[in-house]
């Protein structure tokens, strides 16, 4: 992609905004709020603002960009008072640059034009805690991959000691399709669910709430260019299908997925629940963080054959809050999504490539992110062995899996010559099983 000028390391907003906040102005990740009174809207965060893209359009903000792009000229100011970003991100990627680019101007240090209107900016800036942020998009179908050689290796080695990785993982980015209407947008509580699981020992199942119920670190891609169905996308081009990034946790129930996985795959141990960021962090926003992911061995086959640069350097925290606690949240692993060993543009390629239509809207998960290292890793299977190795957490405390009132924070951010693009966080408390 070319460079934006909204990327500029050098711009400064009139709002102002801590140098370790997520959301500066070479940010400016789109997402969905809600005041009671106004109802949805579509939003851009700035700082710990969010912008309000239906009241902009309303004042004349964007007549200009209107004329330029066509298809946004048509649909304003009513595509941005939607409860999802879907209508937005079907008028393609002149229009999302557009407005992106225009919204740049619009909070530069220089432009007069909303800053000096006091009447604008009580309209249109809102602070984020005074609002309610909707789940971003509404997704027809939700994918989640496979795509870490850490997490497949650790978890192989689990179950197949001998056989760890299966011999089609390197070929292709294995997937499973999940639940979309299962997610959930962050600060959701998340219910203990229910089941069919095995006992260690016992030789019969039993039915009740999931004894191990874990988190997984993800990273999900936003799909904006949908296909028709019978088309295929190729490597070079599936970046221009793909909006934008935003955390995703993955919650899985081990019990029961283990004991009912084989031989269709997941299923109710992972439809449940998947909790999802609010803001998505557009892949232009990204641009300057590109970088080379792992070597593939053996290579790909030749739709699969990657290009230089399809990955991306985010760190990637993972946090607790233990039931109870009234400390900071603790954290427990550090990773990052450059240890993908398939990329996303892998990713979408391989999943279009027998004709399977795209919609805007969908949500395509990383699958769990490991790294080498045993302070990477991205989930508690993991990190605790199955359960067997509990974390041992200040005040005696022991983790084995989750416990209700559990806490759970992923978060974030990819930074460089100064500029800190952060993706938020997407948290999520356990409650008790139903009754």
């Amino acid at each position: 992609m070319p460079a934006s000028p909204a990327n500029d390391p050098s711009l400064r907003s009139w709002i102002d905004i801590r140098p370790t906040d997520d959301f500066p102005i070479q940010n400016l990740p789109f997402g969905v709020m809600e005041v009671p009174e106004w109802g949805p809207r579509l939003a851009v965060a700035i700082g710990g603002y969010a912008l309000d893209l239906y009241a902009c359009a309303q004042l004349g903000y964007f007549e200009a960009i209107g004329d330029d792009v066509p298809a946004l000229g048509a649909a304003m100011p009513k595509v941005f008072r939607r409860r999802s970003l879907n209508a937005f991100l079907r008028l393609g990627r002149p229009a999302w640059q557009a407005v992106r680019e225009r919204v740049s101007e619009l909070l530069r240090h220089d432009n007069p034009s909303l800053r000096d209107n006091e009447l604008a900016i009580s309209t249109c800036l809102l602070r984020q805690r005074d609002v309610t942020l909707l789940r971003p998009v509404k997704p027809t179908s939700y994918v989640d991959f496979y795509s870490s050689l850490e997490h497949a290796m650790n978890v192989g080695v689990m179950f197949r000691p001998d056989n760890p990785l299966l011999p089609n993982w390197r070929h292709l980015p294995i997937a499973y399709h999940g639940r979309a209407n299962s997610i959930v947008v962050s600060g959701t509580s998340i219910k203990r669910p229910q089941g069919q699981y095995r006992p260690a020992g016992q030789d019969e199942p039993v039915f009740g709430p999931t004894q191990q119920l874990d988190f997984e670190l993800e990273m999900a891609f936003i799909v904006g260019q949908g296909t028709a169905q019978g088309n295929t996308v190729p490597l070079a081009q599936a970046e221009d299908h793909i909006f934008g990034l935003v955390l995703f946790n993955d919650w899985s129930a081990r019990d029961i997925q283990s004991w009912e996985y084989q031989p269709l795959g997941p299923f109710l141990g992972k439809n449940f629940a998947s909790s999802v960021s609010p803001w998505v962090v557009t892949l232009d926003a990204l641009e300057p963080f590109r970088v080379a992911g792992p070597a593939q061995a053996p290579q790909p086959l030749t739709y699969l054959q990657n290009t230089d640069n399809q990955h991306f350097d985010i760190q990637l925290d993972v946090l607790i809050q233990p039931a109870g606690a009234t400390t900071e949240p603790l954290v427990i692993s550090h990773s990052n999504t450059r240890h993908l060993y398939w990329s996303m543009a892998q990713q979408l390629t391989h999943h279009a490539s027998n004709g399977c239509p795209l919609d805007a809207g969908d949500i395509y998960a990383s699958g769990t992110i490991s790294g080498p290292t045993p302070g990477a890793l991205g989930s508690l299977l993991e990190m605790t062995q199955r359960g067997t190795q509990p974390l041992n957490l200040p005040g005696g405390l022991q983790l084995g899996f989750l416990r209700d009132g559990d806490t759970v924070i992923l978060r974030g951010y990819a930074e460089r010559e100064g500029v800190r693009i952060g993706l938020g966080e997407v948290r999520g408390t356990v409650l008790p099983a139903a009754e």
